[in-house]
């Protein structure tokens, strides 16, 4: 009995050291892998601040070109990565028709979307949303039955002047806001006028 224990004494041995080497492989192993995991992390932590940097580079270049066309431009406001254009220099009173005065500001915007566009990798992702808003009074005449209905109508008029000017389709996005997103809450003339808005 004595004999019978020593051999499987020495059987568990060895099937211990056994599996002590796997073991020890497995947890190189998973080194190896963790190390891998790690350096594609820092791998991707590195191409993901490189194309932070670059989309922060033609968005800087995008503002700063507009800017330059917008800036002391009467009826036409910048407020942070926002343009404001007053619907009057757009529009008549109730109407989505854009006039002959918003003709000549949106060509310029036009020019100068597809000048920068040009330069844009077509990889990066990119949108220009085109936004309409209204005062709160109602709308007058029959032609639009809301101020949603109104802001959303100049919102498209103003996209679709910009795609017939050659911006790609893909690259543009329309809100209606109606008066629901005011920037001025007081019940005067210059309150309403500076509600009444495009922003791109």
């Amino acid at each position: 009995r004595a004999a019978t224990l020593d051999d499987q004494v020495a059987a568990l041995r060895t099937e211990l050291a056994r599996l002590n080497g796997l073991l020890g492989t497995d947890q190189q192993r998973l080194a190896e892998q963790g190390q891998q995991i790690t350096d594609l992390n820092r791998q991707l932590s590195a191409a993901l601040a490189n194309r932070v940097e670059e989309l922060t580079r033609y968005r800087s270049e995008f503002f700063g070109r507009l800017r330059t066309v917008f800036e002391g431009r009467p009826g036409i406001r910048i407020e942070g990565d926002r343009f404001i254009l007053e619907s009057e220099i757009l529009f008549a009173v109730g109407s989505a028709e854009i006039g002959i005065g918003g003709l000549d500001q949106l060509d310029r915007v036009a020019e100068t979307l597809r000048e920068l566009i040009a330069q844009i990798p077509p990889e990066l992702n990119w949108v220009l949303q085109i936004e309409g808003h209204t005062d709160r009074r109602p709308v007058a005449g029959r032609a639009f039955r809301s101020n949603w209905e109104l802001s959303a109508a100049r919102a498209i008029s103003v996209m679709r002047f910009l795609v017939d000017r050659g911006i790609p389709t893909d690259r543009i996005a329309v809100a209606g806001f109606g008066e629901f997103q005011p920037i001025d809450r007081s019940d005067t003339e210059p309150g309403f006028a500076r509600n009444r808005r495009i922003e791109l």
